[in-house]
């Protein structure tokens, strides 16, 4: 069984409960859930659902860059909207950050809540760099 290590960075939110930004297990590294918290207030930044994946996508990739990957290593996303009528949206932003071959596979669902009402959370696995 690999060795599970957690990843802790400060330019991303601080975890708010009994979890780790991210755990390393072999060659893979499996981010939390990241709802659209300044890292450096702990606040949900302000704006709507435009604001809010950029400040997720940035959050997610400053986990994956502590834990020795980055963007291009994502293989799967988890993606949750409070309202499905922000998808279009969201899905153009995502495009931004996820403008590569292959794309990650993904999950997209609507949610009734999020933590702090958020409008997006985004969870992802990639690759680790080796």
């Amino acid at each position: 069984m690999p060795e599970h290590k957690q990843v802790e960075t400060d330019k991303a939110p601080k975890a708010v409960g009994p979890y780790s930004q991210a755990v390393i297990a072999g060659d893979f590294i499996f981010c939390s859930g990241q709802v659209a918290f300044d890292p450096a207030t702990g606040q949900l930044v302000e704006g709507g659902i435009v604001e809010q994946t950029k400040r997720v996508l940035e959050n997610l990739k400053a986990v994956l860059l502590a834990g020795g990957s980055d963007l291009h290593q994502v293989v799967k996303c988890e993606v949750f909207l409070k309202n499905m009528e922000d998808f279009k949206t969201m899905n153009e932003i995502y495009a931004e950050y996820f403008c590569y071959e292959p794309k990650p596979a993904r999950v997209t669902v609507e949610v009734a809540r999020l933590p702090k009402d958020a409008l997006i959370e985004i969870s992802c696995t990639a690759y680790r760099n080796n």
